[in-house]
């Protein structure tokens, strides 16, 4: 993989992780056009934590609340202020474990990243965002309820076939079951932090195969165009939800 190839991809990892066009899936077609037949797991997933860094980086001030409220009951000192911030925390987890369920019982059946088969996924992923078109929701990010989290946790499993894309078809959820477009956006990236942690600390195991298939120079133009990228498509995705064009 030479640095321009790997610059591209993370160039168009960090417009498609946010943008609702599944990073997955385009990832695919590009290696196709690229000629690239096989590229380390691990490549993929540090694509993932840089923009990893920029959904930490933007939605800074919620993490940070949800982390002092969570410190503040490990030490027992949490009043009734923190309980919005409590549940929210045990929400997220509980939807992130039937994320872990949903993917990993979807990773077993070796699901081919056939150029064919994404792009009928990547259709998919556009009839869920049209659905959207007339979503017209008005419960907040702390009334989302057990029910909502559970549902968009399922949804983002889902996501792992490739051609689903993970944020379109998690906010698509949560604005379809009666969220407002800002709260399913925050959800679902404050959802993304657990599954993409993981999949990053589970293919640590592929860091040899990376040291010796990508060239280290090519690993940072990768993820620098992503984490570039990836801050200017999810602020651009953000402006779309809160103008009410998710489905552009």
């Amino acid at each position: 993989m030479t640095v321009i190839q790997a610059a591209l991809l993370g160039l168009l990892q960090g417009v498609a992780e946010f943008l609702p066009i599944s990073s997955s899936g385009h990832l695919v077609l590009a290696r196709a056009l690229m000629n690239l037949k096989t590229v380390p797991e691990l490549f993929d997933v540090i694509l993932h934590v840089a923009t990893l860094f920029v959904v930490i980086w933007v939605f800074r001030k919620r993490i940070g609340s949800l982390l002092v409220s969570l410190y503040r009951f490990i030490i027992r000192k949490s009043d009734e202020s923190d309980r919005p911030n409590l549940i929210l925390t045990l929400q997220l987890l509980g939807a992130s474990i039937l994320t872990a369920v949903i993917g990993l019982g979807i990773s077993t059946l070796n699901v081919r990243e056939d150029p064919g088969i994404v792009s009928a996924l990547l259709i998919v992923t556009a009839l869920i965002l049209t659905a959207t078109i007339r979503s017209r929701g008005n419960r907040s990010i702390e009334g989302i309820g057990w029910r909502r989290a559970l549902i968009i946790g399922a949804a983002q499993g889902i996501g792992v076939f490739p051609g689903i894309s993970r944020s379109g078809i998690t906010i698509g959820t949560g604005m379809l079951s009666g969220m407002d477009r800002k709260a399913a956006g925050e959800f679902s990236f404050l959802l993304s932090l657990p599954a993409v942690g993981g999949a990053f600390l589970l293919s640590l195991k592929d860091a040899a195969e990376l040291s010796s298939s990508v060239p280290t120079l090519s690993l940072i133009a990768g993820f620098a165009a992503a984490l570039a990228a990836g801050y200017a498509s999810l602020k651009l995705l953000l402006w779309l939800i809160a103008d009410g064009r998710l489905w552009v």
